[in-house]
């Protein structure tokens, strides 16, 4: 009996101790899996605040910018160019009341060849379905048909209030969706799970409808269409992108001329009077306003109900007298340099004396009546601003616009209104939304795998008669379920970097200059926490350089950072070899600008421009920016014209000037 019960604690004994290893393999299988998700997910948050942080230095740079696209829109154009589409009076008639559908039928030929939709009005159903089966099947609507469709769009809006009132009383539910950017499968996928919008199904879009996709112009087509269907359960909010300057910078306007060659002019007038007269805001049952960016310390509700919406063409072009009395300050103020922006304003006068066009002031009985600068400023914030924690109302200088608003103005607003809830947009968010100020603001994003495939997820609200919140996440998916989440990581962080490296490159001048700072004996190598210094102060990204070091740049044997190690393997792609580095870097920091100048004196939308064109615009465009003119430039465009008739296309010039991955151009070749 007792060998028995020996025999039996043996085998207890080893039991034990098999159990003992299998818990201690399942705890370390659980941290290293727990480590390795903690890993993935700093490397997914880096790379999104990446993405996120070069969007908003973009945004700023094209704010920066916009008094001196003013000044060319206004002042340095043709009457043929294209921009004078948007500005000449006899264009501005084709959208007037006086021009209807009938008219566009008349003069614009529709050819038996075609076999997308056609469309009559007043809009049916049948109509959008239409619109939803061209659209998935990549067909275009004819430009006749667009321009009626538009034409007839803004009479609709003509006839809305400023601020749109509705009540769950008449619906169940009203579905509120944010942000879509010109991404059409996140639109068609939300009316696949969520339905069409009908008498039972009240929809809020809150604006951002365009740029950066390439399908913003099927998604307006789409909204304007159940818009004229259902003008009382179809509701649209205007969004910052709703704006024919940021259209130049953001692709829109770029979609549009390729798509309608022959009357894309026409379309993009159009467009720009339909944008003006979007709502401003949607409030359901006096309890939820929902309007796209935010809210400020000033911001007065009762005012924006009241003034004339459609005087605010473009946020990018403030009142005159607001540019003027800031053109005075900045005289008095002797300018100083910035390591990220030098003189970034003081645009009319130094274009006025520049210019040798001798263009006159437009007259004052041909531009359209201006906002005052308290309407310009209360459409800015709530259209530009964006949420945060800390308490109080500060300068948004992430993107350039609008204001920084705390729980505190949130609060102030509802005591004075009577709200409950504040539903906005216009900011990125990974799982398409975001709760903050005590629940009492809710971010929707429904743009999903925004700025890579498997970036995000998109969202959308639904709204019971309790006004309780309901979030539906989504995400279109081509590719990302057939990879791992490490893969999916992998390939945001890699574009991430990819887009890191060009902007670093892009500023090796000044990035070289900084390092020097850290340097004074010049052995190319300085700490870690300088080099992070030096690249928040040329960057101005606001980004973990610490953490994103050994992503970027190698570490010599004594711990330092070996600083030319940053441009390793990037370059400037250069057409010609004997151009200076200092005017490489600028050209290919500023292309995007310059695209955006260039296209508005381009006359005929050829690509082309004469050489006399091309260097007074770009004397213009480095005094704006303080840039030294480079004699070197003049002969670098000489060399681009290579039929020597006088004219070069410059969208192959600025394409010349990008960031070459060098280890990338190997395995390509």
């Amino acid at each position: 009996m007792g060998s028995i019960t020996g025999t039996m604690g043996c085998r207890s004994s080893v039991a034990d101790r098999r159990s003992e290893k299998v818990i201690r393999a399942a705890i370390l299988i659980q941290n290293w899996y727990r480590l390795t998700m903690a890993r993935l997910e700093m490397r997914r948050r880096y790379s999104l605040s990446i993405f996120q942080s070069i969007e908003y230095a973009d945004e700023q740079d094209q704010l920066q910018l916009s008094d001196f696209f003013t000044f060319m829109l206004e002042r340095c154009t043709p009457p043929d160019s294209v921009s004078h589409t948007f500005t000449s009076p006899g264009v501005s008639q084709v959208v007037d009341e006086g021009f209807n559908i009938q008219e566009f039928e008349n003069k614009i030929c529709v050819p038996d060849s075609y076999y997308g939709p056609r469309l009559s009005f007043p809009l049916t159903v049948e109509h959008a379905n239409a619109l939803l089966h061209a659209f998935r099947n990549e067909q275009l609507l004819h430009a006749r048909y667009v321009l009626q469709l538009l034409c007839e769009t803004k009479k609709v809006l003509k006839e809305m209030p400023n601020i749109t009132h509705l009540s769950t009383s008449y619906s169940k539910e009203i579905t509120v969706c944010g942000d879509l950017h010109g991404n059409l499968d996140d639109l068609l996928l939300i009316f696949y799970k969520n339905g069409l919008p009908s008498e039972q199904n009240c929809y809020v879009f809150n604006g951002d409808f365009v740029d950066r996709g390439k399908n913003s112009m099927e998604i307006i087509i789409i909204l304007f269409a159940f818009l004229l269907i259902y003008p009382n359960y179809l509701h649209l909010n205007r969004g910052n992108h709703e704006d024919y300057i940021l259209n130049l910078r953001y692709g829109f306007t770029k979609e549009v001329s390729k798509k309608y060659k022959d009357h894309g002019n026409q379309i993009l007038c159009l467009l720009r009077d339909v944008f003006s007269w979007l709502p401003l805001a949607t409030i359901i049952d006096s309890k939820v306003l929902i309007l796209h960016g935010g809210i400020s310390d000033t911001t007065d509700l009762d005012f924006l109900n009241a003034l004339e919406r459609s005087k605010l063409k473009s946020l990018m072009r403030p009142p005159k007298s607001l540019r003027d009395r800031q053109d005075q300050v900045k005289e008095r103020i002797p300018p100083t340099r910035s390591t990220k922006h030098m003189a970034t304003r003081n645009v009319a006068g130094k274009a006025r004396r520049l210019s040798s066009s001798g263009s006159a002031e437009p007259s004052g009985s041909n531009l359209p009546p201006e906002p005052t600068p308290k309407e310009w400023k209360q459409i800015l914030d709530i259209l530009w601003s964006d949420p945060r924690s800390q308490n109080g109302c500060t300068p948004n200088k992430a993107r350039g616009g609008g204001c920084y608003f705390g729980p505190d103005v949130t609060a102030e607003l509802f005591r004075r209104y009577n709200l409950k809830l504040l539903i906005r947009s216009h900011e990125f968010k990974p799982e398409g939304y975001e709760i903050s100020h005590n629940g009492k603001v809710i971010t929707i994003f429904s743009a999903s795998n925004y700025y890579e495939e498997g970036s995000n997820r998109g969202a959308y609200i639904k709204l019971n008669p309790e006004l309780i919140p309901r979030f539906v996440q989504y995400q279109v998916s081509k590719y990302t379920l057939r990879h791992s989440l490490r893969d999916r990581v992998g390939s945001i962080e890699s574009t991430a970097l990819k887009f890191l490296r060009e902007k670093i490159c892009a500023h090796r001048s000044e990035l070289t200059s900084a390092f020097a700072q850290y340097d004074p004996e010049g052995t190319g190598r300085i700490s870690v926490n300088d080099w992070a210094a030096a690249m928040e102060s040329v960057l101005q990204l606001n980004l973990p350089w610490r953490i994103l070091r050994s992503q970027l740049a190698l570490l010599s044997p004594d711990g330092k950072v070996d600083c030319i190690s940053c441009f390793g393997d990037l370059e400037i792609a250069q057409p010609v070899k004997e151009v200076q580095p200092a005017l490489a870097e600028t050209l290919c920091r500023y292309r995007k600008d310059l695209e955006i100048i260039f296209n508005i004196i381009d006359k005929d939308q050829s690509g082309l421009i004469s050489l006399e064109e091309f260097g007074q615009t770009w004397k213009l465009f480095t005094s704006h920016l303080g840039i030294v003119h480079s004699e070197s430039l003049d002969k670098l465009v000489l060399s681009m014209d290579y039929n020597k008739d006088g004219y070069i296309d410059f969208n192959e010039f600025l394409e010349a000037f990008h960031v070459v991955h060098r280890l990338q151009k190997k395995a390509d070749s």
